[in-house]
Order: C-alpha cells, then sequence, then structure tokens
C-alpha cells in the first residue's frame, strides 16, 4: 500500500508536527507500506520530499523531518482523482491512503480533510465536521454541555466584542464578578496551549486577552480550576462502529495524568523545557475515578462524532473532586513517548498496532462512504 504520510502544516505546531511524523516513519511497517513522504511548508504549499529524507528520519531514532521545498516536488490535488489525487510534475504519486500527523489551524481543522475528502482519498483521523468543531474549544464546549457533560464554566470573547468598546468592557466586568481571579485566557482556535496565559488580576486579563487575540478571533476565558490534568485515549469510528472489529469500536484506554513542574501546562512547559512536565501512566487514580474518566472519554467523543483517534483532556478539582473535561485534540502529538500512544500501550496497544489500527478504520471509512448515494 503506497501511504502518505503529511507533515509540517501553516500552524503555530508546525515543528511540533515534524517531530510526531518522524515517529510514525519509524515505526510503520515497511514490508506492507511504502510510505510517500510530503512536507507541508509554512506557506501552506505541499511538497513531495526525498527518499534520502525518509531514509535519514528512519535511520536516526532523534531525527526529526527537514521540509525541502524544491518547485519541482511541488504536490499538485486534483479533486475526485482518487488513487491519482496527488501528482508532482504531472506525475501521480499512486497514493492509496494518507496519514496526517499534523497538528493545529490549516492542517487539524477539517481543512486539510476537506481537501482530502474533495480528491476521494482515505485519511486517518475525524473526518470534516469533527475536526472544525473541535479545534473550536467554544464550540466544542456548547455540544458537551448540551449533552449534559461536565465543563468549566466559561465566558467567549470575540474580535466584534473588541470592536465595539461598550460592550468589551461590560464583558470584562462580567466575567470578574462571575468568576473573580485567577483566569485562564486561551485562543478557540490553536493549539499545545499558544497564546495561552494565566491572568491574576485586571492587567494582567487585559495583556491576555490581547496575547490571545493574537492568534485568534474568538479567545475562551475560564474560570480558574485548581486542577490535576488527566489525559485519556480514544479511538474507533463514533458513527459507523462494530464491535466486531477492534479498529471500527469506539474505546477510551488506560488514562495518564500531566504532573507540571511550571504554574501551568504551557507551550513552554509541553516543548521547550525538558523538565516541565512528568508523564505518569496510569493516572494515580481510584478504580471509580478511572471508569467515569473513560465513560466521560467515550462520551465526549461520541457526540462529536469523531473516528480514528482523539485525545480528551480532563480537569480534577483538587478541592472538590470534581471532573471537568477541558479539551479534545483530534491529533494529538504522535511521538513514540507522547502521551497519546503510551496511555494505549498502557491498556495492552503498542504502538506499531496503533498505527495500523488507525489506517485499518480509515480505510473501513472510506469503504463505507462508497456505499452512500450521492445522486438519483
Amino acid at each position: 500500500m503506497n501511504l502518505a504520510i503529511l507533515f509540517g502544516g501553516k500552524s503555530s505546531e508546525h515543528e511540533v508536527s515534524l517531530v510526531s511524523a518522524s515517529s510514525v516513519a519509524r515505526n510503520l511497517d515497511r514490508a506492507k507500506y511504502k510510505i510517500i513522504p510530503i512536507g507541508i511548508a509554512k506557506n501552506g504549499k505541499w511538497y513531495l520530499q526525498s527518499e534520502q529524507e525518509l531514509a535519514r528520519v528512519q535511520g536516526d531514532q532523534s531525527a526529526a523531518f527537514k521540509i525541502d521545498e524544491d518547485p519541482a516536488k511541488l504536490v499538485n490535488i486534483i479533486p475526485g482523482g482518487k488513487k491519482d489525487a496527488l501528482v508532482v510534475a504531472g506525475k501521480s504519486l499512486q497514493v492509496d491512503a494518507v496519514f496526517g500527523v499534523v497538528h493545529g489551524t490549516f492542517c487539524e481543522d477539517g481543512v486539510m480533510q476537506g481537501l482530502l475528502e474533495a480528491a476521494e482519498l482515505p485519511y486517518v483521523g475525524c473526518g470534516v465536521m469533527a475536526s472544525g468543531i473541535t479545534m473550536d474549544k467554544e464550540k466544542t464546549k456548547v455540544i458537551w454541555k448540551s449533552n449534559g457533560l461536565p465543563v468549566v464554566p466559561y465566558y467567549c470573547f470575540t474580535r466584534a466584542d473588541v470592536n465595539d468598546n461598550k460592550r468589551y468592557d461590560a464583558l470584562v466586568e462580567k466575567v470578574i464578578a462571575d468568576f473573580g481571579f485567577p483566569l485562564f485566557v486561551k485562543p478557540c482556535n490553536a493549539g499545545s496551549s499558544v497564546g495561552a496565559s494565566k491572568a491574576s488580576n485586571a492587567r494582567e486579563f487585559s495583556m491576555a486577552l490581547g496575547e490571545a487575540f493574537m492568534w485568534d478571533n474568538k479567545v475562551l476565558v475560564e474560570k480558574a480550576i485548581n486542577a490535576r490534568e488527566v489525559e485519556c485515549s480514544v479511538t474507533g469510528n463514533a458513527i459507523i462502529q462494530n464491535p466486531e472489529n477492534a479498529f471500527s469500536a469506539v474505546k477510551a484506554y488506560t488514562p495518564g495524568e500531566i504532573l507540571p513542574t511550571h504554574e501551568f501546562y504551557d507551550y513552554d512547559a509541553k516543548y521547550k523545557d525538558p523538565d516541565g512536565a512528568a508523564l505518569k501512566i496510569p493516572a494515580d487514580i481510584d478504580e471509580t475515578t478511572t471508569k467515569i474518566i473513560k465513560e466521560l472519554a467515550v462520551k465526549a467523543y461520541s457526540v462529536l462524532d469523531c473516528s480514528g483517534l482523539s485525545r480528551v483532556d480532563f480537569f480534577i478539582d483538587k478541592d472538590s473532586g470534581a471532573i471537568y473535561i477541558n479539551e479534545i485534540n483530534t491529533i494529538p502529538g504522535f511521538t513514540s513517548i507522547s502521551m497519546f500512544p503510551k496511555m494505549c500501550e498502557a491498556a495492552g496497544l503498542g504502538y506499531k498496532d496503533l498505527i495500523n489500527l488507525l489506517i485499518d478504520e480509515a480505510l473501513e471509512r472510506f469503504e463505507a462512504g462508497k456505499k452512500l448515494l450521492t445522486s438519483r
């Protein structure tokens, strides 16, 4: 099977993607898959990468892909092209399926998924709608809340609010009156805690809003919770799941816990400081709490019509013991030591088997879609 791996992307998580994709490339079954590496530059253009670059990454456990933006290797996409949809210099790459190991805007938010749907290519992960909704933290919370799932109290600021001074000032006052300090402020459509910050007073709140609005036109403000951060991996297809197929059935795995050494688990703690956090798998929680976390993770995943994979993140209030669903990440970090695969591994699903499961699920979803009518 010819499997295209997409990495990079026009997002703040470009470099994270290069590391994740490299790990996938090293662990794919080379007897089963012929890997076609495609790098997405920061300007959004796709480039076919060389066999030499693939070999370099596969031969070095610490290596990460570097994207060569060779104009002669520019990838063009033909809507409806199916296996011939991806073309370089007039020649089809003959791609059977796509594994998009990409994060953030223009990649994880339904844009890439829509492009691959138009090309009629099977791909790993959530579909267009689920990808788009889950990228928007506010809309995700609206759906969860309407389905009775517990979320942290929040307000949403928009660029329209900022453009109306009276409305903006009134909303700021309301948030402070309702929640007090501290507050967490983050862009609605960014990942890896980019643009996120904690505000302990009115001045910091104003600065945090300004920073978040540099990354997005919608900003989420949440009441700060004195919380433990617990995560749970989920795989499967919420719409067409077949319990007889391990790759299709929606399943939650062993929860893990983030133990940050920073004030909160921000971008620096995640990616720049090697001692920014400890990862504990399984999480130090009792059987009852574990059961609740896994059940909530499956529900959170299912009501959003997710497929493929997601990591569902939780807060457990240290004071009250209350459990809140924080966020969902539909293309989580995917190195062999990332939380998502490690939680799956703790439940008995190894990294290489996880990759195979996700590809099998993608192919099943694609074949199921082909059976649906598109005209009479």
